[in-house]
């Protein structure tokens, strides 16, 4: 299974961004899904994960009410669109696959992740 996050970029404060995890290799629809993310110096963190019927999310507080998670299993593909966003959202963003399929908070819980990408936001 591979994952392959893309949609990064910089950005100033307020714009928005989506992000989108391409999966490939093994199907993996039944899998909770998720987003993490690690900025300089810090440790990666959740943002938000999705169950495999993508009908339950969870964010986590610095997000929740501007970031939304969704998944598209035709398209094989995750997304996280991203409003209002702060510089203290600049990261490396991580797409991450469990095989808890009502998705996980838990790093230690992820199957497969993908290479990151960067998220800069600054005036």
């Amino acid at each position: 299974v591979q994952l392959q996050a893309s949609g990064g970029g910089l950005v100033q404060p307020g714009d928005s961004l989506r992000l989108s995890c391409a999966r490939s290799g093994r199907a993996i629809s039944m899998y909770g899904m998720a987003w993490f993310r690690q900025a300089p110096g810090k440790e990666r963190e959740f943002v938000a994960a999705i169950d495999w019927r993508g009908t339950s999310t969870s964010y986590a507080d610095p997000v929740r009410g501007r970031f939304t998670i969704s998944r598209d299993d035709a398209k094989n593909t995750v997304y996280l669109q991203m409003n209002s966003l702060k510089p203290e959202d600049t990261a490396v963003y991580y797409c991450a696959a469990s095989a808890y399929s009502r998705g996980s908070r838990n790093t230690d819980d992820m199957s497969y992740w993908g290479k990151g990408t960067q998220v800069t936001v600054s005036s």
